[in-house]
């Protein structure tokens, strides 16, 4: 029965180290997908800090295809020191995880006010040529989420664009995609998006703060599953004289 125990530990620890190799892809490419998202949001948001948990995640990521080759010999081997090293730094891991699963709900807390706090500075700075970082960060986010304006597409009559462009109208790119015929006139509120862009943003940064959270923690419950089967094997191997001399090739006095 107990010999049983460890093949099934042994089964599962080999198998859950083959999804290690899985995850560390997985973890990287979240990572570099926050990385990417926030750089195009990166206007909107002034507190690099945010970037923590992408990047302690990625750092996770590439740890997580070492753990993985080490478990793999360990099990293979039976390597009582493998296997206890391996059960240490999945701990580390595992409480590194928890950090960033913290981590993302403190920024994902924040997030609201940081963009209420610096969407109306990048509209103030719009001035509708491509050259214009803010403006291609507007206009971008307009065409992506599909809004207008900080609230509505009412706020561009407030914008210094709208006062010395002088010609009563949003820019091209809060016109609906399906009406070729839009040049962003106010006159015409119905060829633009109704929505405001700033619930929008604080919405599309939570849902990716939510990304990485969600992916923390289901990669933390299997390496919970990963440290219970390497003790198993780890007890199993250090109470039992008998297992220890099969697995060594001995007898009994």
């Amino acid at each position: 029965m107990g010999q049983c125990g460890i093949t099934s530990s042994k089964t599962v620890l080999v198998f859950l180290n083959l999804i290690f190799w899985a995850a560390a892809g997985i973890l990287c490419y979240v990572g570099a997908y926050v990385f990417i998202t926030y750089d195009d949001y990166d206007h909107f948001f002034e507190d690099m800090y945010t970037l923590i948990p992408a990047v302690v995640i990625i750092a996770v990521g590439a740890l997580l295809f070492i753990i993985g080759l080490i478990g793999c010999c360990a099990t293979i081997r039976e390597s009582y020191c493998g296997l206890a090293s391996f059960v240490i730094i999945l701990l580390l891991v595992f409480m590194t995880e928890v950090a960033v699963v913290v981590l993302g709900y403190i920024y994902r807390a924040k997030v609201e006010d940081e963009v209420n706090d610096s969407i109306k500075k990048v509209y103030d700075e719009y001035n509708g040529t491509n050259s214009n970082a803010q403006s291609r960060a507007i206009d971008y986010v307009q065409r992506q989420l599909q809004c207008c304006g900080i609230h509505n597409y009412s706020d561009w009559q407030y914008t210094r664009w709208f006062e010395e462009s002088k010609n009563n109208s949003a820019p091209i790119s809060c016109c609906k995609a399906n009406i070729g015929s839009c040049t962003g006139s106010l006159t015409h509120p119905e060829d633009l998006y109704p929505e405001g862009c700033e619930a929008l943003v604080v919405k599309k940064l939570k849902e990716i703060m939510m990304y990485v959270i969600w992916t923390a923690l289901t990669f933390a419950a299997i390496q919970m599953l990963g440290m219970l089967c390497a003790c198993v094997v780890l007890c199993r191997r250090s109470r039992d004289p008998a297992y220890e001399l099969l697995i060594t090739g001995g007898t009994y006095a």
